[in-house]
């Protein structure tokens, strides 16, 4: 019987952060004024943001990456959520997208402390988008649209902080000419 191969296999962590940070960027230009009309974001949402990532974490589980796998799966679980609430107008009023924003506020800060011995591109993906759900919460829960814009410009430098980190660890696994570092801790 001949030896089987073994094939290697690719690192999840670029397409979850890609997929979240893509529809990160759209929504959060959104809430910065950019542009109006937050529902650009649903099929975003739903299906890169969402099914993308969720697959993502659950490969993640596969590889033993518990960081990653919780991260992802929760994230792409929220983009599901925000899709489904968005497409079906399921938000009640502000208050109620304020405790929904509050929730993932905390559970993006516990994370964020798990994130500390890690790299500080994953760091500061972590800090920002705290502070991004803390700015959104203080405008849904009544601080007002300026809250909400700040949010907005927090969400895109988080994106583009997840933008980096993916694109750093994909250069890492190919054959690139060059590399972009991610300050290990």
């Amino acid at each position: 019987m001949a030896e089987r191969e073994t094939s290697a296999v690719a690192n999840p962590s670029p397409l979850g952060l890609s997929a979240f940070a893509l529809t990160t960027f759209v929504l959060s230009s959104a809430n910065a004024g950019l542009f109006t009309g937050d529902k650009i974001v649903i099929g975003l949402a739903l299906f890169y943001g969402g099914i993308a990532q969720l697959l993502a974490g659950m490969w993640e589980f596969r590889a033993g990456q518990t960081f990653a796998a919780l991260a992802f799966t929760s994230y792409g679980a929220f983009w599901l959520a925000v899709g489904y609430s968005l497409q079906n107008a399921l938000i009640p009023n502000p208050t109620a997208l304020g405790w929904f924003f509050l929730a993932w506020t905390i559970f993006t800060f516990l994370l964020l402390t798990a994130t500390l011995r890690t790299d500080g591109a994953l760091i500061g993906v972590f800090f920002f988008l705290t502070l991004t759900f803390l700015s959104l919460t203080i405008g849904a829960l009544g601080g007002g649209t300026t809250w909400t814009n700040i949010g907005g410009w927090l969400g895109i430098i988080t994106a583009a902080l997840a933008w980096y980190r993916a694109l750093s660890l994909t250069l890492a696994a190919g054959k690139s000419a060059f590399g972009l570092p991610i300050y290990p801790m």
